[in-house]
């Protein structure tokens, strides 16, 4: 069966649309991975201030191979670097509105120019017991 991960982030409102660009930038990351079966970043509505970041693993042994890839490293790296730019570009005057904070959204800080747009988070994770609506490839 398969396993998927919920990691539920608390994301402040001024950070939402930035926490969206940080994980629009990774697009692609994740797919090419060993066992990965589905990815979907589910915004609140109403309700609730977490965003949902949904994947969906052949088995827990490859999502914590793709944990520990290269390829997870450097995505989390890119998000940290592209976030400190946009905060220097803040600062200098380029950016648009507050500093962009770094990481993609995982952890723990919220301040400005430093640390990632979530000011929380949990990993949730679900064994599949019934599944339907998707053909797997």
């Amino acid at each position: 069966m398969s396993v998927v991960k919920i990691n539920a982030l608390i994301v402040p409102d001024e950070m939402r649309e930035e926490l969206e660009r940080r994980f629009a930038g990774r697009a692609g990351m994740v797919e090419s991975s060993d066992g990965f079966e589905w990815f979907e970043l589910l915004r609140p509505l109403e309700g609730t201030d977490r965003y949902l970041v949904y994947t969906r693993w052949r088995s827990e042994e490859d999502f914590q191979r793709w944990q520990q890839s290269e390829s997870f490293q450097r995505g989390h790296a890119r998000a940290a670097a592209d976030a400190a730019a946009q905060g220097q570009a803040a600062e200098q005057g380029q950016g648009h509105g507050e500093a962009a904070e770094q990481g993609h959204g995982h952890g723990q800080g919220h301040g400005h120019g430093q640390g990632p747009a979530a000011t929380g988070s949990e990993l949730w994770t679900f064994e599949v017991v019934q599944s339907t609506g998707h053909k797997k490839a």
